[in-house]
């Protein structure tokens, strides 16, 4: 028996996507068209594949076991084809869509931006929402080149590699009544507090680190972006605590104090995560050695003023 193998991205892309729609849409092809191909491939490895149910495409037995296998085959057939081309940076015109979530678009993505204009002009960016689920992003289908910042529990499909570590450190207005250069555990504790609710798992991360010291903290008002916080610290007597890079960032703002925080909240991870299709293609190898470069260099300035011992 012979095999169309130009079914099998086909079997993929439903298996990732669960949609009929949204694999067509992947494969640049129409719904009716995918749905014949879904078709023969359900003839050809003699099985349904997958159910329709009242949530999206659900796979049978047969379609879970083959998924890795063919994930596998397809991932080292792009590697043998692409690992061949060559890439020069200098005259490419692609259009690179990355996910980075709230803390990695204000602390790395602009320095990103900056030496890709400077060693691919014509490459153009996209950024898109970095949220809760992954497969929103794009990255788990292969549509977004990257997710930056905290992968955690990543699918098979996805390898994660770590970029940086950033610690943490608090904000408060200038002219404080309470709080002068530095910042006791009692202090910490009496203040009120702006919390930042991102989407993903920075948040958690912060919550586990003041649970970890059994540092209290009152929340008297939550945000979801880090933008918004200098502004709602300036004008109250709240304290924030947040990432050392973004404090770094705030440093200059004449309205804002940086401090070290009461105790040592320890320290979290950056990452880059990409479908494993992209392993051997020398763009996006490229594309990922620059954004681990940005991250180390960013790292390396070190801690914020305010933060470093006399």
């Amino acid at each position: 028996m012979r095999y169309d193998l130009n079914l099998l991205p086909v079997f993929l892309a439903v298996m990732e996507e669960r949609s009929v729609t949204r694999a067509a849409q992947r494969l640049g092809i129409t719904q009716p068209a995918l749905s014949n191909a879904l078709t023969r491939l359900r003839a050809m490895l003699m099985d349904p594949l997958f159910i329709r149910e009242r949530y999206g495409m659900q796979p049978t037995q047969k379609a879970e076991e083959l998924a890795p296998i063919i994930a596998a085959a397809l991932a080292s057939l792009d590697g043998a084809i692409l690992g061949q081309r060559d890439f020069d940076p200098a005259k490419s015109t692609q259009l690179v869509t990355l996910a980075p979530n709230s803390y990695v678009e204000l602390v790395l993505v602009p320095a990103i931006v900056a030496r890709l204009r400077e060693l691919a002009p014509n490459m153009a960016v996209r950024l898109t929402p970095f949220g809760t689920d992954l497969a929103e992003t794009g990255v788990i289908s292969g549509s977004t080149a990257m997710v930056l910042g905290r992968v955690v529990e990543p699918p098979d499909n996805l390898v994660v590699q770590h970029v940086m570590e950033d610690g943490l450190a608090c904000i408060v207005r200038r002219g404080h009544p309470t709080v002068d250069r530095k910042m006791t555990r009692k202090q910490y504790e009496q203040l009120k507090h702006v919390n930042v609710l991102p989407p993903g798992r920075l948040r958690v991360g912060l919550f586990q680190a003041l649970e970890k010291q059994g540092l209290k903290r009152e929340v008297a008002v939550s945000v979801t972006h880090f933008l918004a916080v200098p502004e709602v610290v300036a004008v109250t007597d709240y304290c924030a605590t947040l990432p050392a890079q973004i404090c770094r960032k705030l440093a200059s703002d004449k309205r804002l104090k940086v401090l070290p925080s009461p105790v040592d909240l320890g320290t979290f991870p950056v990452e880059i995560a990409w479908h494993v299709r992209y392993r051997d293609d020398p763009a996006h190898r490229w594309l990922r050695a620059l954004v681990a470069e940005v991250a180390a260099e960013v790292q390396a300035q070190g801690e914020v003023p305010s933060t470093k011992k006399a």
